[in-house]
């Protein structure tokens, strides 16, 4: 029951004698108010081009599809007319119609990721004042929380027997050699590898400039038996200018995710546990980085990974590795001298 009380006779004179006082108009009041200044909400259909825009490609990239499922729900929609639930009820959605792979997980994933893309919207809408942080409803649906990975380090024998068949098979195994090998010695990701241009090597102190996902950066060392691989398989392949992709195919030009795909698929077929546990070049990142920390500690492999983020522990405020622990790393990891390394210690 509302408690608001009708106003009495004198009130609502004392009013009209205000209004009169300062030249206002009681219908100015109710008037219609497109003359505002105020910015109209946009609808979802017409602010997913302007956030796709602002954010990184690679971002863009991961999205795309999760924003196209939006438009499709509710692109004529104004951004501040839909709700907590609509976007609940989208990423439900998601999670059921995910494509199933063998190594799938129910479809979480796609309903974590169509969140955190109905997230990124909404934040740069915040930015631009358009919707206020208190009616922003992708604030309020809570992401799936995210399953362990399935993937571990490798033992010697099971990385031996990758080795093996990348450099027996296929159509180019110089490339495919140099692939693995550059993925043990630095722990990166495949768009890392991909990223790198001619301008990226430094021969003198054997450094990578590695670009990776969130736009991170970061000098990574490697072997001098590496460098000199790489600097050979990029100049013999065609790579003059300094920003040309150094990984390259033998006639065709830059390397492309699809030599990655062929490469696992490959490794699949000659070896059925590879098949069973879906080995990727990402199970090379987790088996360089684990033997890192047990020889080397934490802090040697969060640097190694090029890991910004924080962590929870006082500690590691305090506790930081540098490219001179990377690279001593590195050094007793492949049984070569790097020219940043301490000298090399028994571990």
């Amino acid at each position: 029951m509302s408690t608001h009380e009708a106003p009495q006779a004198g009130d609502l004179e004392a009013a009209r004698l205000l209004l009169a006082r300062l030249g206002v108009n009681p219908a100015d009041l109710l008037a219609d108010t497109a003359g505002s200044t105020e910015r109209p909400v946009p609808t979802v259909a017409e602010w997913i081009p302007v956030v796709t825009g602002l954010v990184p490609p690679s971002t863009a990239r991961a999205y795309r599809s999760y924003w196209a499922r939006a438009e499709a729900a509710w692109g004529e929609r104004r951004l501040d007319e839909v709700t907590a639930s609509d976007i609940r009820a989208q990423a439900e959605k998601a999670k059921a119609t995910a494509v199933v792979r063998r190594n799938s997980r129910g479809g979480r994933s796609a309903a974590e990721n169509f969140v955190a893309a109905l997230r990124c919207l909404y934040r740069h809408a915040e930015d631009d004042g358009l919707i206020d942080e208190r009616r922003n409803p992708a604030r309020r649906v809570t992401t799936p929380r995210r399953l362990p990975s399935t993937r571990r380090a490798l033992p010697d024998e099971r990385l031996s027997e990758i080795i093996e068949v990348v450099a027996a098979t296929g159509d180019d195994p110089e490339l495919d050699t140099l692939l693995v090998r550059l993925h043990i010695e630095t722990a990166c990701r495949r768009g890392g590898a991909l990223a790198l241009r001619l301008r990226d090597l430094d021969t003198d102190q054997c450094l990578l400039f590695l670009r990776e996902k969130a736009e991170t950066v970061r000098w990574q060392p490697v072997s001098p038996t590496l460098m000199r691989h790489l600097e050979t398989h990029a100049r013999t392949r065609g790579a003059t200018h300094p920003d040309t992709p150094v990984l390259r195919y033998a006639r065709s030009g830059p390397l492309t995710r699809r030599r990655y795909d062929h490469l696992w698929n490959r490794v699949a077929r000659h070896l059925p546990w590879a098949r069973a546990q879906q080995i990727s070049t990402h199970w090379l990142r987790h088996t360089t980085l684990t033997w890192v920390e047990r020889h080397f500690g934490f802090a040697t492999a969060h640097a190694y990974a090029g890991h910004t983020d924080s962590h929870d522990n006082a500690t590691s405020t305090y506790v930081k590795a540098d490219l001179t622990d990377i690279a001593t790393a590195l050094a007793t990891l492949t049984g070569e001298d790097h020219p940043l390394a301490h000298d090399r210690r028994q571990h």
